[in-house]
């Protein structure tokens, strides 16, 4: 599938959610590769790379590491996360801005 097919694939009501997010990574790397690596939109700068999924009922953001997520999940409790990945449920509010450090952290390759 490509990236165009996948973006027109995703429900209306979850889309301008799905943009936020993948607005905010293009802000802050203007220069990421994007491609359909791991079958998702996939950002990837230098060593580093996330990816954002559509998901049946959540939007999720990958990174390879939860050292990557730790803080954000120590400071967004509510929020579903895993490995790796924080998952926002449709009545989750997305903290954009905490979203930053768990970009960089992760498109920077920090541990």
């Amino acid at each position: 599938m490509e990236l165009t097919e996948y973006l027109a694939n995703i429900p209306k009501s979850r889309k301008s959610r799905f943009e936020s997010i993948r607005k905010r990574i293009k802000i802050l790397y203007l220069k990421a590769k994007e491609s359909m690596r791991y079958k998702m939109p996939t950002y990837e700068f230098a060593e580093g790379w996330v990816a954002l999924a559509n998901q049946k009922s959540y939007i999720s953001l990958y990174t390879c590491s939860f050292a990557h997520i730790a803080e954000f999940k120590d400071k967004h409790g509510t929020i579903k996360t895993g490995r790796g990945c924080i998952n926002f449920r449709d009545r989750d509010e997305i903290p954009l801005t905490d979203l930053d450090s768990v970009i960089q952290s992760a498109m920077e390759f920090r541990h």
